[in-house]
């Protein structure tokens, strides 16, 4: 079979081009209720022929459209979990009293959140310390998870589709077609502009500083455009959309009040998993080990816990309907395919190999620029196990997590940018995560104890990295050190310092510092930890930011341009997780995989820049 079959699209020497049968697909096909009458009069005689591409996954079969996006009127698996062939639960199990008495459950569950909600942000905590905003979003989010078990969405969406199309929509129809995208470059350049220029001056954060950040990141999307694979077919809506969202994203976080407090309140829970994991620690040593800023006991306990709850969160179905429901907000507006949307989705919540196995049917047949989204996305982001060990280090943790957010729809400009799409996607028009169970738990029980133990494999993957990398970088400025000694470099002062692997990255990376809106005092400084990032891991720029000299005496500024510029899994290290991962689930596209791996990772890289650049254009020291 040819390799364009592999990634999703027919052969036309072969295959009939109307239809693709693709083994072990969740997506259920929208035209098959019409019956065989229907089909035989729209495909004609080839109504009965539909090939069948090979996967060594395979198991359920399904029918697409070639080279046609579904109907929007039809998208009944939108943001959806595949369930197809889920067995019913046993009699008396857990799951089958949840569905006999799951109205009752819902309505218990309400009540007592409705009380609690009257009782305490209202009535006693609504002026004090505690405050209402944070709980009354709790209360609204459980009150509509519990509404939408029962009112499917349409009931809310179809009104807003229909004010958009007679609104929105309506005048932008007006528009000339010519006109529609130099217009929204336009606008979304004006935004930038009223978004960073307006603010007063305080300190370092001047405007000249601020117009520093916008011209780096015109100069980063200048050299995208003129490296990209195809630059006539760079699909400009996705590019200034996710341009667009980062920008409004950073607003959010770092000028709104509401924006910050939700984001202090995410990073709020996140630090306190770390006092949770304490409790172990403690009960397996003593207190007097907990109180030491190790990071074998302080970093690597969170890190376990936190693996082991996303595992009980995945078995429950939490992760899988958060990360459905968030990933259509990026197929509809971004308008990717239903696994790029996936991937970016998940990636940021469980990480960059996680992530991939939500799609694990689909892998075989992603086409070039999905397998360089998908890459992209988990060289831009970091994953929720490592950032809180992070935030652990005494770092930025409102910057880290919207950082994390930030660059799901940068990754996904900048890969488009780079590597816009050329083929035919299979999963256009469509958002599925699909169940996997050849790896699902037995019970809650089981998927905690086996997340406890994925917990340790990461951690001392971590632990193994970190010791070897930060060895080796000391064995290289050992021989660096001693050969500069006979350039004069003997570390005496400021201008004959030490010759090191720093010191050249720093050197190396000086106008990116510039280009993202550095302080002149601390170009160097920033430049050495994004190439410190680059060449070992973020892990290790981080722990230099917040324990070695100079960085930790940066300014305010430089230090959060810093924290969004390091805050990624874009490092050469990365690369060779993310290769095995891919060539893991799809063996036959390896050598697919390893050809697009090293532009995403410099589509990666960018991607980070992107958001470091942002937040140099809003930050105004307060």
């Amino acid at each position: 079979m040819s390799t364009a079959d592999n990634r999703g699209h027919a052969d036309s020497d072969t295959i009939p081009p109307q239809y693709h049968d693709v083994s072990r697909s969740p997506i259920v096909d929208a035209m098959s209720v019409h019956g065989d009458a229907t089909t035989k009069e729209t495909m004609g005689p080839h109504a009965n022929e539909k090939p069948v591409i090979s996967s060594t996954d395979s198991d359920l079969k399904t029918t697409i459209p070639s080279g046609q996006y579904v109907d929007a009127e039809s998208q009944d698996h939108v943001g959806s979990i595949d369930r197809e062939g889920q067995q019913p639960a046993e009699r008396y199990s857990w799951g089958w009293f949840y569905g006999f008495g799951r109205p009752y459950i819902h309505a218990a569950i309400w009540v007592l959140f409705t009380v609690w909600w009257i009782y305490g942000p209202l009535i006693h905590h609504r002026h004090d310390h505690l405050g209402w905003l944070k709980p009354t979003l709790v209360y609204i989010a459980i009150c509509l998870r519990i509404l939408f078990c029962y009112v499917p969405t349409s009931i809310v969406m179809r009104p807003a589709k229909m004010v958009w199309r007679h609104t929105v929509h309506r005048g932008y129809s007006m528009i000339p077609q010519k006109l529609h995208k130099p217009l929204a470059a336009i606008g979304t350049l004006g935004v930038f502009l009223l978004g960073s220029m307006i603010p007063e001056e305080i300190g370092e954060n001047t405007r000249a500083s601020r117009a520093i950040s916008i011209f780096g990141l015109l100069v980063m999307v200048f050299i995208l455009t003129a490296t990209s694979r195809d630059w006539r077919k760079i699909p400009w809506h996705t590019v200034i959309g996710g341009m667009l969202t980062q920008f409004v994203i950073a607003v959010f976080v770092l000028k709104t009040k509401a924006g910050y407090d939700i984001f202090s309140f995410v990073s709020e829970m996140a630090r306190t998993l770390l006092g949770f994991a304490k409790d172990g620690v403690e009960f397996l040593t003593d207190e007097t080990v907990t109180a030491k800023t190790w990071f074998l006991t302080g970093v690597v306990p969170p890190i376990i816990f936190f693996v082991a709850l996303v595992q009980l969160c995945y078995y429950l179905g939490f992760i899988q309907w958060f990360i459905g429901k968030f990933a259509v907000f990026f197929f509809w507006t971004l308008r990717v395919s239903g696994a790029e949307a996936v991937v970016a989705a998940a990636t940021p919540f469980i990480g960059q190999g996680e992530s991939a196995m939500l799609i694990r049917p689909f892998v075989p047949h992603l086409t070039l620029a999905e397998i360089h989204q998908i890459m992209t996305c988990g060289f831009a982001t970091i994953a929720g196990s490592v950032l809180v060990a992070y935030i652990g280090l005494g770092l930025n943790a409102q910057a880290l997590v919207s950082s994390c957010i930030m660059s799901i729809p940068a990754s996904l400009a900048v890969s488009k940018m780079r590597f816009p799409e050329t083929e035919e996607t299979l999963t256009s028009g469509r958002v599925v995560v699909p169940e996997d169970d050849e790896h699902k738990a037995s019970n809650a029980l089981h998927a905690f104890a086996n997340g406890a133990w994925l917990g340790i494999k990461i951690a001392g993957m971590i632990v193994a990295t970190l010791l070897c990398i930060i060895a080796i970088v000391a064995f290289a400025n050992g021989l660096l050190g001693w050969w500069g000694k006979y350039w004069g470099l003997m570390g005496q002062d400021e201008k004959h310092p030490l010759l090191s692997l720093q010191l050249i990255l720093g050197y190396l990376m000086y106008p990116v510092a510039w280009l993202l809106g550095v302080p002149k005092k601390d170009l160097r400084p920033v430049g050495e930890l994004i190439g410190i990032k680059v060449i070992t891991n973020e892990f290790v720029a981080f722990f230099s930011l917040t324990n070695d000299e100079p960085y930790k005496s940066m300014s305010p500024r430089s230090k959060l341009i810093a924290t969004y510029a390091v805050c990624g899994f874009g490092n050469i290290g990365s690369l060779g997780t993310q290769i095995g991962v891919l060539s893991q689930l799809a063996p036959g596209r390896a050598g697919d995989v390893s050809k697009v791996a090293l532009s995403a990772l410099f589509s990666g890289v960018l991607s980070t820049l992107t958001s470091a650049s942002v937040a140099g254009m809003l930050y105004d020291g307060k």
